[in-house]
C-alpha cells in the first residue's frame, strides 16, 4: 500500500511506475551486463537467476531500507548444492559372540572378514574333529593366529565342545589356561558337526555343569530338541520348556547363554530371568528375515541356517528386544561359511554366510527401528560386561553410504556366496 507523501521519510522517495519504466530506459548500462552476462556467466541457471533478480532490484532504487535481506555473496555454482554432511556414527569396536571359523583352507579364506571387523570372537568348536579339550583349542587358536592377515588385531576366544564324556578336570584345565572362555552345548544332530554332541545332560553332564557353575564358566546353548517327532518350527520352544528351564532351576548360579535365539519364546524367558545369570545372542539373518525368505522365487538355500527361520511375529518380537536397550541381547553373528557347491545340491548344508555384511545389517535394524543410539551397547557393550571381559578401547565408524554386496567370494576350493549377496546396503563399517 502507498503511503502519503507527508507520512513518507524525508530520504524516501517512490516512483510511479511509468517513471520507473523511464529511469530503466534511459540507464541501459545497468542492464547491459545482465544481457551480454548469460553467454559468459559460470554460475548455474539457478544462481544466474539469483544474480538477475538482486541486480534487477537494486537497480529500481528503492528505498533503502527495503534493500536489507539477507542476500549472501554468490561466488559460484558450488555454494548452491544443497549436499548434506554424510551420516557417520561412531562405536566402540565390537565383538562377535558367535562365529564358525573352520579350519584348513575355509579358516584362511574367511577369518580376515571378521577381524576387520570384529576385535574378539567366541569360536565354535564343532570342527572335524570337535575341539573337546583345552589342549585342543589352543592348537586352534594358534591356527587362527597364524591364519591372521597382517596388521589385524583380532582375539580368537576359545570354546570346548561339551560331550557325554567331558570331566570336571577339563573344566578346571580350561579356566586355568586362560584360553578357553565358554563350553558349547550342542544336543547330539542338532546342527553341523552336532553328531559327538550331548545325549544326557542330567545324568552323564550334570558333574560338569556343577564344576562350570564353580568355576563361572558359561555354557553355550543350541537351544534345539533333536526328537524327530518335534516339528522343526517348534523345536526351540520345546528345548525351553523341557530342557532349560529345568537347568537353571536345578543350576541357578550357571551361567548361560542362548545361542542364536529365534522366537518370541526364548525372548520371554530370556527375560524373564535374573539379569546376569542368562543372556542371549542375535543374528543378522533372524532380525532381518523370515521363514518366507527360504521359498520366495524358489528354494533359496543361502537362507537356509539352523535352527531354521521363523514366522514373522517372532522376528518382529526379537527386533523388539534387541532395540529396547536391555543387556540381556548381544550380537553374535553365527557367521558359517560353506562353499557353495555344498549349499547348491540336493542336501545342502546349513550355515549363513554373514560376517562381511554383519555391522552392516545390524545397522540397517537398528536404524529402521529408530533406534541407532542403542547400537553401541549392542554390538560392544552387553556381550564383553556379561563375559566378565574389558571393554574394547579402538572404536569403528559406521558410514551412511550405500555400497553393494558382492555376488560371491572365490578362493581355490570354491566359492562362498555372502548373506544379502549382489544387494545394496546403506551403512559401511570402517576402522578409525
Amino acid at each position: 500500500m502507498l503511503q502519503k507523501e507527508e507520512e513518507m521519510r524525508p530520504e524516501q522517495k517512490y516512483y510511479s511506475v511509468e517513471e520507473e519504466e523511464r529511469r530503466r530506459t534511459t540507464r541501459p548500462d545497468k542492464f547491459r551486463y545482465l544481457r551480454t552476462s548469460v553467454k559468459k556467466s559460470p554460475f548455474s541457471r539457478e544462481a544466474f537467476g539469483c544474480v538477475v533478480a538482486y541486480r534487477m532490484i537494486k537497480s529500481l532504487v528503492l528505498p533503502s531500507k527495503a534493500l536489507k535481506f539477507p542476500v549472501g555473496k554468490i561466488e559460484g555454482p558450488r555454494q548452491l548444492r544443497c549436499k548434506g554432511p554424510k551420516m557417520e556414527l561412531t562405536l566402540t569396536q565390537p565383538d562377535d559372540w558367535h562365529l564358525h571359523l573352520r579350519d584348513g583352507d575355509m579358516l584362511e579364506a574367511v577369518v580376515c572378514h571378521s577381524a576387520s571387523h570384529f576385535g574378539r570372537a567366541i569360536v565354535m568348536p564343532n570342527l572335524k574333529p570337535p575341539i573337546t579339550t583345552t589342549a585342543a583349542a589352543v592348537t586352534y587358536r594358534e591356527s587362527i593366529l597364524k591364519a591372521l592377515p597382517a596388521n589385524i588385531n583380532f582375539t580368537p576366544l576359545m570354546t570346548l565342545y561339551l560331550t557325554d564324556t567331558t570331566s570336571p578336570e577339563e573344566i578346571k584345565f580350561a579356566r586355568r589356561s586362560g584360553v578357553v572362555f565358554a563350553v558349547k552345548l550342542y544336543p547330539a544332530g542338532a546342527t553341523t558337526n552336532s553328531q559327538d554332541g550331548v545325549t544326557d545332560l542330567f545324568g552323564k553332564c550334570l558333574p560338569v555343569l556343577e564344576e562350570m557353575a564353580e568355576q563361572n564358566m558359561p555354557l553355550l546353548v543350541h537351544g534345539e530338541v533333536t526328537n524327530p517327532d518335534v516339528d522343526v518350527f517348534d523345536r526351540e520352544k520345546v528345548f525351553i520348556e523341557t530342557v532349560l528351564q529345568p537347568l537353571v532351576q536345578r543350576l541357578p548360579q550357571l551361567r548361560v547363554v542362548m545361542e542364536h535365539i529365534t522366537t518370541m519364546d526364548a525372548v520371554r524367558f530370556v527375560e524373564s530371568c535374573k539379569e546376569g545369570s542368562v543372556a542371549a545372542t542375535v543374528t543378522p539373518q533372524h532380525l532381518l528375515l523370515n521363514r518366507n525368505s527360504l521359498f520366495q522365487g524358489g528354494l533359496q538355500p543361502h537362507n537356509y541356517c539352523l535352527p531354521v527361520l521363523k514366522r514373522e511375529i517372532h522376528r518382529q518380537a526379537i527386533v523388539a528386544a534387541v532395540t529396547s536397550g536391555s543387556k540381556r541381547f548381544f550380537l553374535g553373528t553365527d557367521s558359517a561359511p560353506h562353499e557353495r557347491r555344498r549349499k547348491e545340491c540336493s542336501c545342502g548344508c546349513a550355515g549363513i554366510y554373514n560376517a562381511p555384511v554383519a555391522l552392516s545389517l545390524y545397522a540397517k535394524v537398528f536404524d529402521e527401528a529408530g533406534a541407532l543410539d542403542k547400537l553401541e551397547a549392542f554390538t560392544s557393550f552387553n556381550g564383553p560386561d556379561f563375559y566378565g571381559l574389558p571393554r574394547n578401547t579402538s572404536k569403528i565408524k559406521m558410514i551412511r553410504t550405500p555400497w553393494k554386496v558382492p555376488e560371491s567370494f572365490s578362493f581355490s576350493f570354491g566359492d562362498i556366496i555372502p548373506m544379502f549377496a549382489g544387494e545394496t546396503l546403506e551403512w559401511q563399517p570402517s576402522l578409525i
